[in-house]
């Protein structure tokens, strides 16, 4: 009751957030998983059908397929998503310049403010293989005919992979620059003393101090992986759908345009196992939670 007197007023602004994750966090998680045990109708009865749900799932080609794509696709994402906005950043933090170094970063983030919508019409005009400039410059400098880049199987986990690197580097850039910003000045004092070059300053001082924001994009790009489904279901087509529809694609194909909502909630659930265990893989190979 002492606690409760001393921190009630904390308490009751918890409680509004307590409310929403409840409502719109755990009752549809609750909720999805007694529709994934059950033979699911908009009307009518819905009786319980134990696993068949997931055993349909399972023994799903499809699904097995879907999570290739997945694995391929997130896993690009995963690896550009962090190289590009870690090299771009170390770029950047080399600038003496101010207003560029303050305008490079606004463009960069601009993209990640824009929703796939946006984004996926802008690039579907820019790869188009007649109009699109893309394809125009390699035409004039190269001499190459035009690609079809969102038709051609080759291309279509490519343009899925860079796309969403583009879009989203910006974010995890300006998260490198705030914490090469926080190192302690002295650490680079030292290391010109004793002769450092530029490059050695990068790979013996900054880089051993960005570890912990590594961990942390690391971490939170991996909970993306197996969640991806906005690119994909903005810029997929029936010629390369078998080659880019991912998890999340299979989940909605399943409960919302076959209506098969059971097998759906199932197909989400295996979703859900699947990126807890690859969040903890990744917490123990990172070593997340040591203290550096």
């Amino acid at each position: 009751m002492r606690a409760i007197r001393k921190y009630g007023v904390l308490y009751a602004m918890m409680l509004p957030v307590v409310i929403y994750f409840i409502i719109y966090g755990y009752y549809p998680l609750a909720r999805g998983l007694q529709i994934s045990f059950q033979d699911y109708k908009l009307i009518g009865e819905r009786p319980y059908i134990g696993f068949a749900n997931y055993a349909a799932v399972w023994h799903d080609p499809f699904f097995w397929k879907a999570l290739g794509n997945t694995v391929v696709i997130g896993g690009g994402i995963l690896v550009f998503g962090f190289v590009a906005p870690l090299v771009i950043a170390l770029s950047l933090n080399e600038v003496m310049t101010a207003w560029f170094k303050k305008t490079a970063q606004m463009l960069l983030y601009i993209p990640h403010l824009l929703s796939w919508v946006v984004i996926g019409g802008m690039w579907i005009f820019l790869l188009s293989p007649d109009t699109g400039i893309v394809n125009l410059v390699l035409h004039k400098v190269a001499g190459i005919e035009p690609i079809h880049f969102l038709a051609e199987s080759t291309w279509a986990r490519w343009v899925m992979i860079l796309v969403s690197t583009w879009k989203d580097m910006g974010y995890s850039c300006i998260l490198f620059l705030a914490a090469i910003v926080s190192i302690n000045p002295s650490l680079y004092e030292a290391a010109r003393m004793d002769g450092a070059t530029r490059w050695q300053l990068v790979r013996f001082v900054t880089l051993p101090q960005l570890k912990g924001t590594m961990k942390v994009i690391i971490l939170l790009n991996t909970l993306g992986v197996l969640r991806i489904f906005d690119q994909v279901f903005v810029l997929r087509n029936p010629s390369t759908s078998s080659h880019v529809d991912v998890l999340m694609m299979y989940t909605f194909q399943k409960g919302i345009m076959e209506m098969q909502v059971g097998v759906g909630a199932a197909a989400s659930f295996f979703v859900l196992v699947f990126t807890l265990i690859l969040t903890l893989a990744v917490r123990t190979l990172t070593r997340f939670d040591e203290v550096e």
